[in-house]
Order: C-alpha cells, then sequence, then structure tokens
C-alpha cells in the first residue's frame, strides 16, 4: 500500500496496460547484443524456375542462412520446410515435385478448359497464402535474386513487406555465363559462323544477359533501402564452425569474393542496429525499420 500526502495508505494504482503497450513501443528498436533473439525471418526467392528444386531444397542457400540466423535466436520461416497450421496439418505444403501438376495447364477454350484452369489455380492457392502470411508475420526478409532467374513470388513477397516498412536484405550475386564464352572462343576457332549465329540467336531468345557487377534492377533500387543490398552470402568465413559441405555456391563466392557479404552484417546487427545514410540530410541516421518488439519489457 502506498501512502498519500496527508500519510494514509492509499491502494496501489493499478497497471495502466496502455502504458505498458507504449513501453513495448518504445523499447522495439532494439540497441543491445542479441538484437535478433526473437525476430522471425522469411527466405524469400526463386523455387520454380531453378536449375533443380530438389538441389535447391537439400542444398540451397536457405539452409545455410536458416542455420546462421537459428544461432541468434531467430525463428525461420523456409518455404521449403512451411510450419504446421492449427488444424490443417498439410496446408501450402510443397515439394520438388509440387510445379509437375503446372504441365496439366491448358488454354483450351472450353468447358473442360476452364474446369483444368480452375482445379490448378485453386491446388496453388495455398502455397501462395501461406508463403504470403509467412511474410506477413516476419520481422525481415532475406531475398536472395540472381538476375537470370524468372520470379514471381519472390517479388511479391518482398513489394509485400516493403509496403509494411519491413527491412528486405537483398542479395544479388554476380551473373555470368562461363560456359557460353567457351562455347563462343571454341566456335571462332572452328570457323563456325553457322553455330555462332545459332548462339547468338539463343542468347538473345534465353535471355542470356550476364551481370558480373552484380547490378540489381533499378525497380528494386527505388523499392529497397540502398542500405539492404548483399553482392553474396559469404559463407567462406563460417565453413569450419557450421560444417557445410563445399558446393556450387562456395566455388561461386571463390570466383566472385563479394564486397558487401550478408552474414558478417548479420553478425554485426545481432549487436547493434546499424544505421542508414539519409539522401536528404546527408548524414547517417536511426533505421526504425528495424521495429521487433521486446516482449521482456512489457
Amino acid at each position: 500500500m502506498a501512502k498519500d500526502a496527508a500519510g494514509k495508505k492509499s491502494p496501489q494504482t493499478k497497471r495502466d496496460p496502455m502504458k505498458s503497450a507504449s513501453r513495448k513501443v518504445a523499447s522495439a528498436l532494439k540497441e543491445k547484443e542479441n538484437v535478433l533473439s526473437g525476430a522471425t525471418v522469411y527466405l524469400s526467392g526463386p523455387m520454380d524456375f531453378v536449375a533443380s528444386r530438389q538441389e535447391e531444397k537439400e542444398f540451397g542457400w536457405r539452409n545455410r542462412v536458416g542455420q546462421f540466423l537459428k544461432r541468434y535466436g531467430v525463428t525461420v520461416y523456409d518455404p521449403w520446410n512451411k510450419p504446421p497450421v492449427a488444424g490443417l496439418a498439410h496446408y501450402g505444403k510443397e515439394d520438388e515435385f509440387s510445379t509437375n501438376k503446372r504441365n496439366n495447364w491448358t488454354f483450351e477454350d472450353s468447358k473442360r478448359g476452364d474446369q483444368t484452369r480452375a482445379e490448378l489455380c485453386a491446388e496453388f492457392w495455398p502455397t501462395l497464402h501461406i508463403d504470403l502470411r509467412m511474410t506477413d508475420t516476419a520481422d525481415f526478409l532475406v531475398a536472395f535474386c540472381p538476375t537470370n532467374i524468372y520470379s514471381v513470388g519472390t517479388v511479391h513477397e518482398i513489394v509485400m513487406a516493403r509496403l509494411q516498412h519491413k527491412p528486405v536484405l537483398f542479395v544479388s550475386p554476380p551473373v555470368t555465363f562461363p560456359v557460353y564464352d567457351e562455347l563462343t572462343e571454341h566456335l571462332k576457332s572452328k570457323g563456325d559462323k553457322a553455330g555462332l549465329e545459332m548462339l547468338s540467336t539463343l542468347a538473345a531468345q534465353a535471355p542470356l544477359r550476364p551481370n558480373p557487377g552484380a547490378m540489381p534492377s533499378m525497380w528494386y533500387m527505388a523499392l529497397i533501402d540502398g542500405h539492404y543490398f548483399f553482392d553474396g552470402f559469404g559463407f567462406k568465413g563460417y565453413m569450419k564452425e557450421f560444417k557445410w559441405k563445399r558446393g556450387g555456391l562456395d566455388e561461386h563466392e571463390e570466383k566472385f569474393p563479394p564486397k558487401r557479404p550478408l552474414l558478417p552484417y548479420l553478425e554485426k546487427l545481432n549487436k547493434a542496429i546499424a544505421k542508414k545514410y539519409d539522401v536528404g540530410r546527408g548524414e547517417y541516421v536511426d533505421n526504425d525499420e528495424w521495429l521487433i518488439f521486446d516482449d521482456g519489457e512489457v
């Protein structure tokens, strides 16, 4: 019991839930160690048109980045391993064989065609639904976006996150086609003009457009803060610690060492939220997009 001005005992004031909520919001932008503890991340990136869905699921970048972030207490949403949905055990699940059903697609202008298209659209809706729900509930995204792989869902997820002013850590790796270059030189050495012409036509049709500078789309430049772009993951410095087996990603990063790798950034971020550069003010300012609520302060 507290005492008033007259020395009389008075009931203690009940805890104001609104003030508690205010304290929660005020402490949302963490500035101490373990910033990422309790945060949720969604791993966005191409799945449909990768060279091998099975290899991507088992050995792709998501496995390593997810393992790295879990070390800091981050909840990882991986579209290859979707979280269970209460009451809907298999809702939205997909695997390396899910896209096989797409082969039934038809443009037949008939009732049968309408039925087939309707069934396929309904079939894939749960996958889109749960992926966007994971994006919606995540605190931030990690997006892997090579410029040579077609992807629709990734763009959708990135836009949705940025509309909510969530950080999207965007990895745009260098893209080259060394086999194409080797084949070009081979055909030149053989004097095969017809082969060179066909190869040139193929490059235009594919299209095979190298991007050795890892430059992202101008649309992404406008959509995502400049502070969030990376040209690789920087796996090399963590191979022994996590016992990762060497693979294609490592060969690529050896050939093109990242100038701004993601993993060291995440390691620093867990200690303190980095400031971002404000063009209008010409200086670094607090980055208020990292709204990771601290439940312990409620």
